[in-house]
C-alpha cells in the first residue's frame, strides 16, 4: 500500500515511482519474449513512420492495430496487445502486489483496459524518434478521467535512450486549442507554453522500477542516442465506475477486472 504521504504526492504530481518494485528475473524474461516478437515484427504492431504520420483522427477511431507495413525496414515502435500475445505479459499485467496500490489511486476496483497501450515501447538505437509533449487521453473516449498508466522499466532509462519526462500538476491544467497543434502535441514555440514546460522533471529509472501516472499528465521522450535497444512496459487500468463511450475504439476491446 502506499503511505498517506506517497498517495498525496500521486495526486498532487499526476505520478509517483515505485523503486526496485518488480522482480529482476522477471524483468529479463520479459525482455527475451519481447526481442523474439520485435525480430519477427508480430503483428499488432507500430512503426516509426506509423506513429509519425498517423493523423489524430485515426488513433481514435481506428481500431486495427495492425500496421498493414510491407516495408520490413521499417523500425518497430511498439508490440500492441500484449496481453494476448505471452502468458508472461499477461502475468505482469495481473500482478496481484500493485492491485491494492491501483485501487488506492483509482479509489474504485481496477479494471485493465486493453484499448489502449497495453504494449512493449522500444526506442531503437540511433533509429528512434523523439516523443512529443502529450496527454494519454487525448485519443481515450471515456466517461470521466480516471485511468492511470503503469510503465515497467526492463532495464536502465535516462536521457539519452528516452527516459521519460514529466510536467507535474498539468493532469490538472485545462488547455487552450491554441496550446495544442493538430495532433494535440503541447507546441513547444508557442510563447505561453514555454512556463508550463520549464516546470518539467525527469528521474532516471532502472530495471524492476515502476511508474504509475495519470493519463491527463503531460509527457515526452528524447529519441535513443546510445548504441543499445530501450525496451519498456506500458498497460493502462481505469476504475470501475469509469466506462468506454459506445462505438469508439476504446469500447471495441475487452476489459479485465482484477479483483
Amino acid at each position: 500500500m502506499l503511505t498517506k504521504e506517497q498517495l498525496e504526492t500521486f495526486h498532487r504530481d499526476g505520478f509517483i515511482i515505485l523503486r526496485a518494485f518488480a522482480d529482476f528475473i522477471m524483468c529479463d524474461a520479459i525482455v527475451e519474449i519481447a526481442k523474439i516478437h520485435l525480430k519477427y515484427r508480430i503483428e499488432p504492431i507500430e512503426t516509426e513512420e506509423g506513429y509519425e504520420s498517423h493523423s489524430q483522427s485515426y488513433r481514435t477511431d481506428v481500431v486495427d492495430y495492425r500496421s498493414h507495413d510491407e516495408e520490413e525496414n521499417q523500425i518497430v515502435r511498439r508490440l500492441r496487445q500484449v496481453y494476448e500475445r505471452d502468458i508472461l505479459f499477461r502475468q505482469w499485467i495481473e500482478n496481484e502486489k500493485i492491485r491494492p496500490i491501483l485501487k488506492q489511486i483509482l479509489d474504485d476496483e481496477v479494471v485493465i483496459v486493453t484499448a489502449h497501450h497495453n504494449s512493449i515501447m522500444t526506442k531503437m538505437p540511433q533509429r528512434s524518434t523523439q516523443t512529443r509533449w502529450h496527454q494519454d487521453r487525448r485519443y481515450w473516449r471515456y466517461s470521466d478521467n480516471n485511468l492511470v498508466s503503469v510503465w515497467l522499466a526492463l532495464d536502465d532509462e535516462y536521457s539519452q535512450n528516452g527516459v521519460l519526462e514529466f510536467i507535474p500538476q498539468s493532469h490538472k491544467m485545462v488547455f487552450a486549442p491554441e496550446q495544442l497543434d493538430e495532433k494535440s502535441y503541447l507546441k513547444e514555440e508557442y510563447l505561453p507554453n514555454k512556463s508550463i514546460i520549464d516546470k518539467k522533471c525527469s528521474f532516471e529509472l532502472h530495471k524492476g522500477d515502476v511508474v504509475i501516472f495519470h493519463s491527463l499528465l503531460m509527457h515526452r521522450a528524447n529519441r535513443n542516442e546510445t548504441d543499445r535497444p530501450k525496451i519498456s512496459f506500458v498497460y493502462t487500468v481505469k476504475g470501475s465506475k469509469t466506462y468506454a463511450l459506445e462505438n469508439s475504439r476504446s469500447a471495441s476491446y475487452p476489459e479485465i477486472w482484477l479483483r
